[in-house]
C-alpha cells in the first residue's frame, strides 16, 4: 500500500497541471493510524466532488462493543459520529478557495431524525467514515498545495477528534445510545400493549417554521396528556415517563382551526422515526409502518384494486385492476390506501385538509338527491370500521368538519389551544342526536392480497443504459422521466431519496423477473439490506454514496408513481 508521503509527493508533482492529473491520486494511502482511501476523483472542479474514506482499525479507535452491538445502538453511534465529523470539519478546516466545488469538504449531515446511513459504519474490526472533497483548482489548474492542506492539515485533526473514542465527549455518545435504547424499548412496549402511538408529556410538537424542522423555541406549549389516556412506561435508562397513548382502532383529532390538530398529526407521522435529543419529539413514537394518506390529483395508478371504495364507473372501467395516467382526488386517495395495505401498513394517518371530500363522506341530503346506484364511490366513513375490524388497520384522522365520523370512532381527542382533551363520551352523545347507519360495511368478495407482478418493461433503457439521478428531496429523474415524490410526507431526508434512486437501478439490474409482485420485490430489497447493509445496493466500489434508509412504504410509493410502471 502507498504511504502518505507518496500522496504528498504526487500532489506536489501535479501542482499547476491540468485538472485531469488529479486522477493519479486515486487509491489507498497508509497514514499510520488510519488509511485514506480516495475512491473516485472528479473530472473537473465543477463536477460532483470526489469520494473518499477514512478506515481505522478498532485496535486504534477503541469504541466499546456494548455501544454498537445491537442494530438500534449501532445506528445511534453512526449518527452521532456523522454529526461530530461535520462539526469538526467546521472547527478544524478553513476552506481553501478555488473554482467550482474547490475546497469543499463534507459528510452526509443528518437532520432531526436518526436514520440508518452509509456515512459512517462501525463493527468489531473497523470504523469507516465516508466523505466528499472538492479537489482544489483555479480555473482547471490544480492547486496541489491546497489539496495538501486538506489531506495533511485539516483531515488528521478531524479524524483524531471524531474517530478515536478517547478523544470524544463520551457522555454525549452514551446519552445518544441510551436514548436509542429507550426509544426501541418504547416501540416494542406499544406494540405489546395494543397502542399505535405515544406522545410523552412535555413534548414540543410545533416546528420553528415552514422551512425548518427544528423545535419552536419561544411560545411552544409543552404537550400534556388527558388523564383518561395517560399511561406510564418505565424506560431502561430514563426511567418512568408518562404521556398520551392512542389505542388501536379509529381515533379522531378534532378542534377549532389553529388549535393544533394538524400539528399533532404531523408529529405522529414523523414519529415513525427516532429523533435526536433536544428535538422535542424524542418520545413521540408511532408504529413504524404508519402511512400518511392524502388525495393526489394527477398521479399515475397502475392496476390497483380500488374496488373496496370505487365501483361501477360510468365508463365501465375495471376498478379491481384500475389504471389511469391522471387520477382524480378520490381514485388517487383510494389507490394510496390500497398500495399501503399491499406493503403491510396497519395504521393510516389522514388529515381532512388534504383529502378528497367525496371520498371521505356523503351526507344524507346528497344521498337523497343522487341515487346510490349512480354513485360509484363508497366513502371512507363506510369502510373505516371494515378496515379495522376485518383487516386490522387502524386510522388516526384530523376531522375539523367531518362530524359524521363521531359514530364510527373509538376515541375522539379535541385540541383546545394546543392542549388535548378526551371528548369521546361527549361526541358519542352528540352523534346519537343524528341518525347515522354504523352497520359494518363489509365486502366479502374483496381480495386485498396483492398479485401485482412488476414487469421488466417498467425499466426502459436508452443508448447508455439506465441513468438515474436525484434533485433534492422530492424528485428523481429516470433517464428523462420525472418521478414526483412531493406528496410523500414521510420522506424526510434527501439521502433517502438518493437511496430510492439506487434501489430503482438495483431492482432493474438484479431483481425484476416478471414473476415477483411489487411488494415481494420491495421486501427482497429489505432482506438484502438486512443481511449485507445499504452499501450492497450501490454501484460505487468503496464509497457507497450518500444513502439513508427509506421505509418500504416510500420505496413502493416511488415505484407506484413511476410513469413507466408496468404491472401484469
Amino acid at each position: 500500500m502507498k504511504t502518505q508521503k507518496d500522496l504528498q509527493f504526487v500532489l506536489n508533482q501535479i501542482d499547476g497541471k491540468g485538472y485531469k492529473a488529479y486522477k493519479d491520486i486515486k487509491g489507498q494511502y497508509n497514514f499510520g493510524d488510519y488509511i485514506l482511501s480516495i475512491d473516485s476523483v472528479q473530472g473537473d472542479p465543477f463536477a460532483s466532488p470526489s469520494k473518499a474514506r477514512i478506515i481505522i482499525s478498532q485496535d486504534i479507535a477503541k469504541f466499546p462493543v456494548n455501544l454498537y452491538n445491537e442494530k438500534h445502538k449501532n445506528i445511534a453511534v453512526c449518527d452521532f459520529l456523522t454529526r461530530l465529523f461535520a462539526k469538526n470539519i467546521n472547527k478544524y478546516y478553513n476552506k481553501v478557495n478555488g473554482s467550482g466545488k474547490s475546497g469543499l469538504l463534507t459528510i452526509d449531515m443528518p437532520g432531526q431524525e436518526i436514520l440508518e446511513r452509509t456515512s459512517i459504519i462501525i463493527d468489531n474490526n473497523k470504523l469507516e467514515a465516508r466523505f466528499e472533497v472538492g479537489l482544489p483548482a483555479i480555473g482547471r489548474k490544480i492547486l496541489g498545495k491546497s489539496a495538501i492542506t486538506i489531506f495533511f492539515n485539516a483531515l488528521p485533526k478531524i479524524v483524531k477528534n471524531t474517530l478515536y473514542f478517547e478523544n470524544i465527549d463520551k457522555s454525549k455518545l452514551i446519552n445518544q445510545v441510551e436514548l436509542a435504547v429507550d426509544q426501541h424499548y418504547l416501540r416494542n412496549e406499544l406494540k405489546k400493549k395494543g397502542y399505535i402511538a405515544f406522545i410523552a408529556n412535555g413534548s414540543i410538537l410545533p416546528r420553528e417554521s415552514g422551512i425548518s424542522d427544528k423545535p419552536l423555541q419561544n411560545g411552544a406549549i409543552p404537550f400534556k396528556s388527558p388523564k383518561s389516556l395517560e399511561v406510564e412506561f418505565n424506560l431502561p435508562h430514563k426511567g418512568p415517563i408518562k404521556g398520551m397513548v392512542i389505542p388501536e382502532g379509529i381515533t379522531l383529532i378534532v378542534g377549532g382551526g389553529y388549535h393544533g390538530k394538524s400539528t399533532l398529526l404531523k408529529a405522529l407521522e414523523r414519529g415513525v422515526y427516532n429523533h435526536i435529543s433536544g428535538d422535542g419529539r424524542e418520545y413521540i413514537i408511532t408504529r413504524e409502518n404508519a402511512v400518511k394518506i392524502r388525495a393526489e390529483d394527477g398521479r399515475k395508478v397502475e392496476k390497483v384494486n380500488i374496488s373496496l371504495f370505487i365501483n361501477n364507473l360510468p365508463n365501465g372501467k375495471n376498478t379491481e385492476k384500475f389504471s389511469t395516467e391522471n387520477a382524480s382526488g378520490s381514485t388517487s386517495q383510494a389507490a394510496n390506501i390500497m398500495e399501503s395495505i399491499e406493503i403491510g401498513t396497519d395504521l393510516l394517518l389522514i388529515d381532512e385538509d388534504t383529502c378528497a371530500t367525496n371520498f371521505m363522506i356523503r351526507d344524507e341530503k346528497m344521498q337523497k338527491l343522487v341515487a346510490k346506484e349512480k354513485e360509484p364511490i363508497t366513502p371512507f366513513i363506510d369502510r373505516v370500521r371494515f378496515l379495522y375490524e376485518k383487516l386490522g388497520i387502524s386510522t388516526i384522522m384530523v376531522a375539523g368538519s367531518f362530524g359524521d365520523f363521531f359514530a364510527v370512532a373509538d376515541n375522539i381527542i379535541m385540541m383546545d389551544e394546543y392542549i388535548p382533551y378526551d371528548v369521546t363520551n361527549k361526541a358519542k352523545e352528540i352523534s346519537k342526536e343524528y341518525k347515522k347507519d354504523t352497520t359494518l360495511k363489509s365486502n366479502d368478495k374483496f381480495d386485498y392480497q396483492s398479485k401485482r407482478i412488476l414487469l421488466r418493461l417498467s425499466f426502459p433503457k436508452n443508448n447508455k443504459g439506465i441513468k438515474i439521478k436525484t434533485k433534492g428531496l422530492y424528485s428523481i429523474l429516470y433517464n428523462k422521466t420525472l418521478i414526483d415524490l412531493k406528496y410523500l410526507e414521510q420522506l424526510v431526508d434527501k439521502s433517502q431519496t438518493n437511496c430510492i434512486a439506487v434501489i430503482f437501478e438495483y431492482i432493474a439490474k438484479n431483481i425484476v423477473n416478471d414473476n415477483m409482485t411489487i411488494s415481494e420485490i420491495v421486501n427482497k430489497i429489505y432482506e438484502i439490506i438486512s443481511k449485507k447493509g445499504l452499501e450492497e445496493l450501490s454501484s460505487f466500489s468503496g464509497h457507497p454514496g450518500n444513502l439513508a434508509l427509506p421505509r418500504k412504504y416510500e420505496i413502493i410509493a416511488a415505484l407506484n408513481r413511476f410513469r413507466h410502471l408496468k404491472i401484469k
